[in-house]
């Protein structure tokens, strides 16, 4: 019986999380309130599990279940720590990651009901993508689930050929970082369609003629500049990059394409337990091998340094023996009084569902929460 629950519990499927970033105005926010109300409308509903990481903003389109704003008061932390505006948004980030072990667990409680995990990530896109906070949280959540990456892209602004590697060239940072399936998202395309794009990714040449017919790609004396030089060999490294690349075009505002997003996002999951998760294990194993080496050398230096001292003080080791008479009787009863189990009983700086947190009158916390 045990073998056929264990197996039934290992193939229960999990639900699959959903990292959004994005440069700032790209549309993030935007864009998450689409899948959310996407998922919504499914027959029967699908509501994901939503967390928003921006400490900053003062309104969100859709209802969160877990927000950082109910732990940290953005603008308190600035005044306390002394700190603008992009390092307020990063030490709120870095306080709320200390308890997100806490916040992996309420969603674990809640993975058998749900199918997708939504995270809406600060705007300013190298808080999260280059902040060790941010690295704790990705790596958190895709050892602990299924992850993908949903880098959302301004379709209207990357038109312009530098824009566009600029944006190319941030996504292929990010992926090499956290090595985790890739969806790039060209939103906005109500505005403008994102074929050039797909066009400039799987056809080199096509890229090539539209950065010549780009303004300032040539001096005054008719030669190509540096940064149309550079976009040029750019082009050519990035052509392996766009290969392992999934990219779809969608609206926020109108919901096209979201359909096709989610297709891309469940194709992620396969990759993930393909590539991502042997990895992990890969890893995993080598740092526990790593660890046995290390504590098997420390105990090897520890009988030497005792054999050494034996031998040099032999009347010494002698003394060093054990006497079971003088072993005094130990009550185990009390070992029941020192353990304490809080688990069902709060207490101060007991992390609790911050989704239903309320200020306590012990609790030492020196700013308010937002009203």
């Amino acid at each position: 019986m045990e073998n056929a629950s264990s197996s039934a519990s290992s193939s229960k499927k999990q639900p699959i999380v959903i990292i959004t970033i994005g440069m700032a105005g790209a549309g993030k926010s935007t864009f998450v309130q689409r899948i959310n109300s996407y998922l919504h409308a499914q027959d029967p509903p699908k509501p994901p599990y939503v967390l928003n990481l921006d400490p900053a903003v003062t309104h969100v389109p859709f209802e969160t279940n877990i927000d950082i704003r109910d732990t940290v008061n953005y603008q308190e932390v600035m005044k306390q720590y002394n700190l603008g505006p992009n390092g307020g948004i990063l030490t709120a980030l870095n306080l709320f990651t200390t308890k997100f072990d806490q916040v992996l667990g309420l969603v674990e409680k809640r993975s058998e009901t749900v199918d997708y995990v939504i995270l809406d990530t600060p705007g300013q896109i190298e808080i999260f993508t280059w902040s060790a906070s941010g690295a704790i949280i990705t790596d958190a959540v895709a050892s602990s689930f299924p992850t993908v990456i949903a880098y959302v892209i301004d379709t209207p602004r990357s038109s312009s050929p530098a824009t566009f590697m600029s944006n190319m060239l941030y996504a292929c940072s990010i992926l090499y970082k956290t090595k985790l399936p890739f969806i790039l998202v060209f939103n906005k395309t109500d505005v403008q369609p994102h074929n050039f794009a797909l066009e400039w990714m799987q056809d080199f040449e096509a890229f090539q003629a539209a950065l010549a017919t780009h303004s300032g790609t040539r001096d005054s004396e008719g030669e190509p500049t540096y940064m149309n030089s550079l976009m040029n060999s750019m082009s050519l490294v990035l052509d392996e990059f766009y290969k392992h690349l999934k990219a779809v075009g969608v609206s926020s505002m109108t919901g096209d394409g979201i359909r096709d997003f989610f297709a891309a996002v469940d194709a992620s999951r396969e990759e993930y337990e393909k590539d991502y998760l042997p990895e992990l294990e890969r890893a995993r194993a080598a740092r526990d091998q790593s660890l046995q080496a290390v504590k098997d050398d420390s105990l090897n230096r520890l009988m030497k340094d005792l054999e050494v001292d034996r031998a040099k003080n032999p009347d010494a080791a002698k003394l060093d023996r054990w006497d079971p008479a003088e072993e005094e009787e130990d009550d185990d009863d009390d070992l029941d009084v020192n353990l304490i189990d809080r688990s069902d009983d709060a207490w101060p700086g007991n992390y609790v569902d911050i989704t239903r947190a309320r200020r306590n009158g012990e609790e030492d916390i020196n700013w308010p929460r937002p009203a």
